[in-house]
């Protein structure tokens, strides 16, 4: 607060010399030192009033820039009412400000390329293959959003309030969700003043139900004058340049705290760079300015979602400037909007990090091809563009969708969240299907070069061992190599274990050469009647993995 009040009375003091016409008292003595000293004191008041009430209201930086808007109208009223040199001093003060507003306005059509260098990412081929013994953090958050509305009884005075922004992130080693209880009205904020808590939910488990973890917070988005959260942050920091909006974060303990992205304009007063993070202690107020390597480890989501989709449209668009991007559009990817966050979706890699995935596909219309996509650290803003295998055309998150569309067109079920996974050396979009009702029915996972190839299943973990089988049987390889054999073998049967998955049954199976083997009934259907003691002759891929993948296979005697 201090430092707003001090940049408020240092540009109330340069407005009110603009404006007072110093020269006129002095020439025609019309104004009497007393009335100069109350016009001064009216001016000063009246300006100090205005720009601490801009701040206020609407939570505006005070950037030194913000004056440039302010500097000409000023100067040309003092212009007006003065004479003689301090007519031409404040004359002069208005060309200035004309050409700084100049500057402000035409500001995205010259620093297009200092964006685009901002922006800069490593480009790669193709992500790490994902570990098939690990469950990715798929389960979309309109699913989630939808379960905790419904247990919302669980929050006392549940008609106070309502659920906030939902946000993903990792709490002890477990990948969870996040909600804020906020108020409903101002009213409810008036009789009410803090929270009681917020929900979480887990992000890799569908058939787990909210909790509400009671934790009180009065320094939130929905709370009013100096309690809210975004009012909270301006007053301590006047002239942050802030993008992107408050999230909830917390920490190992459960403690909430909110955090928001600060950084520096590109150029003038566009495009944004991020520097570091302010995080509020929901329940005290207590604030700090943190850069991004200063961040503590608990939390994820140090950039927002915003600025990295702000990132991802300077990378796609101004790679040969701002005209081309307008005009010619020569190697210009647009970034995707399929994303659950301001266009991105936040997803966690093996390494425990936290990203942010985009898709990339082209500026012309009608087209489903994936040019590439991104994924940028959360924490470090750090960001890696891959190509994909250039001698495939990879399918975009659009496409994806179509083709889960035209799947269950008769349910009219849809789905949500897609993400490009590499499952077994092949570029996949693992989506979740909800229905009408927003109630999460499956996942279906597609390949992004052959989109024939697919599978679905009421979990992450069994859809990938039906999508496992389905590579193989649709000619493609597992495990990221090109490679894999396919040899015949003929044998008995020792074990056999069966498991529903789906519309479909895996039957795991050792022979007694010792080997194992897997096969689905969606490959081989007559796999079902397989049992201890049958001899089998079988075509497989030799990958060399614990349980083969069975591409054929004949039962003798059946």
């Amino acid at each position: 607060m201090g430092q707003l009040l001090l940049i408020t009375l240092i540009g109330s003091f340069i407005m009110t010399l603009l404006i007072i016409p110093i020269s006129r008292k002095v020439k025609s003595g019309k104004l009497s030192t007393k009335n100069l000293i109350a016009t001064c004191i009216v001016i000063f008041v009246s300006s100090f009033t205005l720009v601490f009430t801009a701040v206020y209201v609407s939570k505006m930086d005070l950037n030194w820039t913000a004056f440039l808007y302010v500097l000409p109208v000023a100067a040309l009223v003092g212009a007006i009412l003065s004479v003689g040199l301090e007519q031409k001093i404040k004359s002069a003060i208005i060309l200035v400000g004309i050409l700084g507003v100049a500057y402000l306005i035409s500001a995205p059509l010259l620093n297009a390329e200092q964006k685009f260098k901002s922006s800069q990412m490593e480009e790669k081929i193709e992500i790490k293959a994902f570990d098939e013994t690990k469950t990715p953090a798929s389960v979309p958050p309109q699913f989630v959003k939808n379960k905790m509305k419904k247990a919302f009884g669980q929050v006392p005075n549940t008609s106070y309030y309502e659920l906030g922004r939902l946000q993903i992130q990792k709490v002890n080693g477990e990948y969870v969700y996040i909600a804020p209880v906020e108020f409903s009205d101002i009213f409810k904020w008036f009789n009410g003043k803090s929270t009681p808590g917020y929900f979480t939910m887990s992000a890799t488990d569908s058939s787990d139900n909210p909790k509400f973890i009671k934790s009180e917070m009065s320094y939130i988005p929905s709370s009013y004058l100096n309690k809210n959260l975004e009012r909270h942050m301006r007053l301590q920091f006047p002239t942050l340049i802030f993008y992107g909006q408050p999230q909830l974060e917390i920490d190992e303990d459960g403690k909430p705290f909110y955090i928001r992205s600060y950084g520096e304009f590109i150029s003038a007063r566009n495009g944004f760079d991020v520097k570091g993070i302010v995080i509020v202690d929901a329940k005290t107020g207590q604030t700090d300015k943190l850069a991004l390597k200063d961040v503590p480890d608990y939390i994820d989501g140090a950039i927002s979602p915003e600025t990295v989709s702000l990132q991802n449209s300077y990378y796609g668009n101004y790679v040969h400037g701002y005209w081309n991007s307008v005009v010619g559009k020569k190697d210009v990817k647009l970034p995707s909007d399929e994303g659950t966050e301001a266009n991105v979706s936040p997803i966690f890699m093996e390494d425990g990090e936290m990203y942010y995935f985009t898709d990339f596909t082209s500026p012309k219309e009608g087209v489903d091809s994936m040019l590439g996509y991104s994924l940028t650290n959360a924490r470090t803003g750090a960001a890696t563009y891959y190509t994909g295998n250039l001698d495939e055309s990879y399918m975009d998150s659009q496409g994806a969708l179509q083709i889960i569309e035209k799947e269950f067109i008769e349910k009219k079920w849809e789905g949500k969240m897609p993400i490009l996974y590499n499952f077994y050396g092949e570029a996949s979009w693992l989506t979740g299907v909800l229905d009408a009702n927003g109630f999460l029915q499956n996942y279906f996972i597609v390949s992004a070069s052959n989109p024939e190839i697919s599978a679905f299943a009421s979990t992450p973990n069994e859809a990938l061992k039906l999508y496992k089988t389905a590579l193989n049987s649709g000619g493609s390889t597992v495990d990221g190599t090109s490679q894999a054999e396919e040899a015949t073998v003929t044998g008995e049967v020792v074990r056999v274990y069966k498991e529903r998955v789906g519309d479909f049954t895996l039957v795991s199976f050792l022979m007694n050469s010792g080997e194992n083997f897997i096969v689905s009934s969606a490959v081989v259907p007559l796999a079902i009647y397989l049992q201890e003691g049958d001899r089998v002759i079988m075509t497989y891929a030799k990958t060399g993995e614990q349980f083969q993948p069975v591409k054929k296979v004949i039962i003798e005697g059946l």
